[in-house]
Formats: structure tokens, sequence, C-alpha cells
């Protein structure tokens, strides 16, 4: 589904992401873990447009998104779940929904998921008229998921979705990925718990300022001695 070559990113003149490849197959999860600072956000900004890549290849179902807007990548169906969340602060939790599903047409089928929303969040509908500011952290980040699931794609990246949370709350988020995946979606998971990551991921990569150092199946990873002591304890 998605598969990066050799990509090189540059802020100024610091070389953020050099020469990194990987490949999200349809239908897994893949988990992208390392330090802060690694590069992990870099390399989905720039997956989404958001960061321009000098050199390399992005490719989503076969087709180049380098060179693209961000708005035509989100319409060929790659949707981010930002880290911190990044909600619309002064609009409603309706209003965020709705903001999502805004390039789509199709009524009855944007009724359809706003109902799937509200069952997978039921939190939400009872906040329906709240600003999004006036959320917890744990109900912004089910209107976060929330709002990517309206966009409406088979391709979902997420970025450091439990920072933040507490652990009871980190819990239902991993249970939702866990669910979304099982719907059919592809994941592509960013996350500074790195156990978990790899509990829940089918294949991880190790990313080190800027390249990857560390590739496999993610329950094998879990038992490398190098991947245990910098990042399980």
């Amino acid at each position: 589904m998605l598969n990066i070559q050799d990509l090189h990113v540059y802020y100024g003149g610091i070389h953020a992401l050099s020469g990194v490849s990987l490949n999200v197959p349809d239908g897994k999860i893949v988990a992208l873990i390392g330090a802060n600072g690694a590069g992990k956000s870099t390399l989905l900004r720039a997956i989404t447009g958001l960061v321009k890549a000098r050199s390399g290849s992005i490719q989503f179902n076969g087709r180049e998104l380098l060179g693209k807007s961000v708005d035509q990548i989100m319409r060929m169906g790659v949707v981010l779940v930002p880290e911190g969340r990044r909600v619309f602060a002064e609009l409603t939790t309706l209003e965020n929904l709705k903001v999502a599903a805004y390039s789509r047409s199709d009524q009855d089928g944007i009724a359809q998921d706003m109902e799937k929303v509200y069952h997978l969040f039921p939190r939400l509908k009872e906040r329906i008229t709240h600003k999004a500011r006036l959320l917890s952290g744990g109900e912004q980040q089910m209107l976060a998921i929330g709002r990517a699931l309206m966009a409406k794609s088979s391709f979902m990246m997420m970025d450091e979705p439990s920072l933040g949370l507490a652990p009871l709350v980190v819990a239902e988020v991993f249970n939702t990925i866990k669910y979304i995946h099982n719907e059919g979606k592809t994941v592509l998971l960013v996350e500074q718990n790195a156990r978990a990551a790899l509990e829940l991921s089918d294949y991880a990569y190790v990313l080190e300022t800027g390249q990857v150092v560390l590739e496999g199946d993610s329950k094998e990873l879990a038992q490398n001695e190098a991947v245990k002591k910098a990042y399980l304890g």
C-alpha cells in the first residue's frame, strides 16, 4: 500500500531523514519506533506533504506522492492523526467531525460513518455540542481519531496517539487501533510506548538520527537485545 524508497529530507542544513526506506503492506499494522528527534514525525509529515522531501520516492497504491499538495494526498486516501491531537479548538465536536468529511459527497455514507464514530466513542456523542477545547485530553484524542475515520480512508497514520494520556485512556486508544485494523484499515503507527507498539503491530522499523537501523517482525524485534535495552527498559 505504502512504499518509501531512499527518502531524504532536510530542515535547512540539518539532514532530518537520510535514505529512509520502508514498506507498509495492505491490511497490516506497521510500527515506527525511536527516540525523540529520530525523525519519526518528520517522516509522517513528508508522507502527507507537510514537509517537502529533497529526493526519494513515496508511493501510495502505486502512485507517487512527492510533488503533490496536502489536499491531493488526503484525497488519495492518506489520513493522519497528528501528534497533540490538533483538533479545531473553537469548533464543536460535531463540527470537527463534519469538517473532516468536507471532500465527500455521499451524504448517506457520511451519516453512517458518524454513527460508527459515536458507537466507537460514546462520549463524543454525549459532547457533540461542546467546543473541542473543553474536552479532556482523552476525549480530544478520540475526536482526532474520529475525525480521521470521517475522511473515509483505508490507510491511517497515527503520530504518538498515547502521548500525555492517563493509563486507562491509553489502553482504550490501543483497543481502538485494534478495532480500526479489524475493520479493514491499514495503519502506520508512530508511538513512544515501544512495548505497546510492538505488541500491537505486525512489523516494525527502528529509526535513529534519520535512518532505519533495524526492521523486522514486531514480536522478534521485541526480543532483540538492542531494542530491549534502548526502548523496552
